[in-house]
Order: structure tokens, then C-alpha cells, then sequence
């Protein structure tokens, strides 16, 4: 216990650093029903049973925390330090909120302006309105988000670099098994290969939240496709097949894995085909030297910069109407992280890619009758920026 708490208070520590640089006066966290995961992963904190009444915890700028509890659930902030007003009655709630942001002009919550970054966004409208109305300014969290949430530790680091090798594996095996049914005469078909996954992922001790995406040409122009067992396509010689597929190792703290690659059943792909995979892949690598060349020269790039990097490219091509979504998501212990975006498009992300986070890269091209997507993880380490795991150079023959 005692190693928890000293853990906590060095993080404390760290996180009144970051609102000083961010000239903050602090930052509010909030909870009712277990509402923001955020905030008990930042926290390290594990209530033991259901909370059912509104916490409020403050960590200031400069000076030690405190906390507003309220009389029936007084304990569920125990371990972290600091004061604990205790409050029970609505009223006492709004003054004992006023006597904790006292002396705070402009506090962080999880909270984004238009909604414009979701997996922060979890303080609700009323709580926001209660907040300002004690003569504060509210600001997003988001950067101290990223940088108290989303970072890796090394641990992490090689769960992902296992958990890729894994994948990488299971990957191979299904284009293998669907090569062996088509030359054997058996029918095989999306749901087939998506069972044969997840049977792999069991065997690899691999977990995921659902997935994967298992697509035959016109199919796989629906980004986030996935097959049914009544309603799947069979796959057969000369169709085009896209595998989206993610995993993490099953172990406390495990982050993912995340990949798509394309196949042609048959050694010679058409045309359409190849110039539509030459050119995702294309917007790929200039993403990823795009990452790297600023990575490398010790320059600030924003998750925004490399999502105009894939989609200027796709636009050069002539398909920029075909790419549909952001170019890249944070990755963490959920397949979609907390971290910065490759994204202009749903989104203007504006954060920094800074050290330790990982993200997807992975543009596409979702035409009527196929679609190419082709998605590679990099990790930020200090001055390199890396891609984790095999990257795909031509359509894999099935």
C-alpha cells in the first residue's frame, strides 16, 4: 500500500507540473455511476462496489488535493490524499464545490469543446453548468489525458510487440486457410475466417472487445464490416478479401494490436485492384515518413499534420472522395486510446504526438465494388518513431 501511495504522489506531482506549464489552476475530477473510466484509471483508483453518488476530486496546481464525498459513500476516494469534505444535502453540494475550487479561475475537466474529441468528452452538460456556475472557466483535459493515460510504460511496449508477433501469425494462418479451402473445392466464407480467427486469438492467448472484419469485395468498402453467420458472403476465386484484425495479450495492463491487410484470390490481381492498393499504400508510407522525418529532426508534429500527409496523397490520386475516415487512432488498452489522432477530417486534432503513444495508420480507398485499406501501428519512442510490427508491400496471393 504504502508503494501505491507513493507512486500516486509522484504522479501528483507530475500532473501539478503539467497544469503549471499548461497554466491551469487545476484539475477536477468528477464521477457519478462510473461514468469516466478515465478518471479511476489517472487516479489508480478501484472502488469496491457500485457508486451511486457524485465524487468531486481536485488536483490543484500548487497544494494538496481535495476531495467533496458525499455522507453515504464518505470512503470512496480512500487512498488518495488529501482533505474530504463531506456532503449530503443538494445544497451542501453546490457550497461545498465552491469551497473546493476556491481560488481556481480556470480548471480541466473531461471535457471537449463541441464535442470535437468523444473519448474525452464524459462530464455531462448539467455537471459542466454547475461547475462554471461557481465563477470558474472549464477547459478540456485532453493533453493531460494523453499524457497521464495514454503513455506506455516499457511493459507495455513488449505486451504490444508479443501480442503483434501473435497477431501477425493468426493473420498469415487465415489467408493460408482460405487459400487451402479454395484449392481443395470447399466452400469457406467471411464468418468461416472470422471464427477461424478468433479460435486462433483463443489458442495465441489473445483477447479483443469484437472483431475481427472479414470482407469480399463489395464488403469491404464498409469500413467497419463484419460478417454474420447467416448473412456472410462465401470467398472464391478472383475475389478480393480485406482482413481488419485486433488483440491484445490477456494480461492486466495488456495493450493492442491492430491491423488490416488485402488479398486477391488468384496470382494476378487486376488492375483496379493493384492501383488502388498501390495507392492506399502509398498514402501509408507518406504518413509514416511523415512521423518520422519530424520525430527525427526533434519537431512538433499534431495528429492532424499526418492525416493531411495520407489524404493529400490519396487526393494527388484522384480518390480523395473514396477516404472516408481519419487516417489513424490512438491505441491503448482499448483497440481506440485516449491519445492524439491521425485526424483532419472527423475531427481537427490538435494535440501533439508526444512519446511512449501508439496509434493506427491507415488510410483507404472504398470504392462501389471493393475497397483497400492498409493499417500499421507506429510507436513514438524518444527521437524514433517506429512501425511495430510487418507492413504489407503487395496483395497477398491467396
Amino acid at each position: 500500500m504504502e508503494t501505491v501511495f507513493r507512486k500516486l504522489k509522484m504522479q501528483i506531482e507530475e500532473i501539478q507540473k503539467a497544469l503549471r506549464e499548461e497554466k491551469l489552476d487545476g484539475w477536477l475530477f468528477f464521477d457519478h455511476h462510473q461514468r469516466d473510466p478515465l478518471a479511476y484509471r489517472i487516479l489508480k483508483l478501484a472502488p469496491g462496489r457500485t457508486v451511486t453518488r457524485r465524487w468531486y476530486y481536485l488536483i490543484p496546481a500548487h497544494g494538496d488535493p481535495k476531495g467533496l464525498v458525499h455522507a453515504i459513500e464518505s470512503g470512496v476516494l480512500t487512498g488518495l490524499p488529501g482533505n474530504m469534505q463531506i456532503y449530503s444535502s443538494w445544497g451542501a453540494q453546490v457550497d461545498g464545490l465552491k469551497t473546493l475550487l476556491a481560488g481556481c479561475q480556470r480548471v480541466a475537466m473531461q471535457y471537449s469543446p463541441n464535442c470535437a474529441i468523444p473519448y474525452v468528452s464524459l462530464v455531462d452538460g448539467g455537471t459542466l453548468e454547475l461547475v462554471r456556475s461557481t465563477g470558474v472557466d472549464v477547459v478540456t483535459s485532453a493533453n493531460l489525458v494523453q499524457l497521464f493515460e495514454a503513455r506506455w510504460t516499457a511493459e507495455q511496449f513488449e505486451m504490444h510487440i508479443e501480442a503483434g508477433k501473435r497477431v501477425d501469425r493468426v493473420r498469415a494462418e487465415a489467408f493460408q486457410n482460405i487459400g487451402a479451402a479454395l484449392n481443395a473445392g470447399e466452400t469457406i466464407t467471411e464468418w468461416q475466417v472470422n471464427r477461424f480467427i478468433r479460435e486462433g486469438f483463443d489458442k495465441s492467448g489473445l483477447v479483443t472487445d469484437h472483431g475481427p472484419i472479414v470482407a469480399v469485395n463489395a464488403n469491404m468498402s464498409n469500413p467497419h464490416y463484419e460478417p454474420e453467420p447467416e448473412t456472410s458472403l462465401p470467398i472464391r476465386k478472383g475475389d478480393a478479401v480485406l482482413i481488419d484484425m485486433w488483440a491484445k495479450l490477456d494480461k492486466p495492463g495488456a495493450v493492442f494490436y491492430d491491423i488490416t491487410w488485402t488479398g486477391y484470390c488468384g496470382s494476378d490481381p487486376p488492375s483496379a485492384l493493384q492501383n488502388i492498393f498501390d495507392v492506399v499504400t502509398g498514402a501509408r508510407d507518406r504518413a509514416i515518413e511523415r512521423v518520422r522525418s519530424a520525430i527525427g529532426a526533434n519537431e512538433s508534429i499534431q495528429g492532424f499534420h499526418v492525416d493531411d500527409a495520407a489524404r493529400g496523397y490519396i487526393k494527388e490520386k484522384g480518390f480523395g472522395q473514396y477516404f472516408v475516415h481519419r487516417t489513424g487512432h490512438s491505441i491503448g488498452e482499448e483497440v481506440h486510446g485516449t491519445g492524439a489522432n491521425m485526424d483532419n477530417l472527423e475531427t481537427h486534432d490538435e494535440r501533439r504526438i508526444i512519446p511512449r503513444t501508439c496509434f493506427s495508420i491507415e488510410p483507404g480507398v472504398y470504392l462501389p465494388e471493393f475497397g483497400i485499406r492498409s493499417e500499421v501501428n507506429m510507436y513514438i519512442a524518444e527521437g524514433n518513431a517506429l512501425v511495430t510490427g510487418e507492413k504489407q508491400l503487395k496483395l497477398v496471393a491467396i
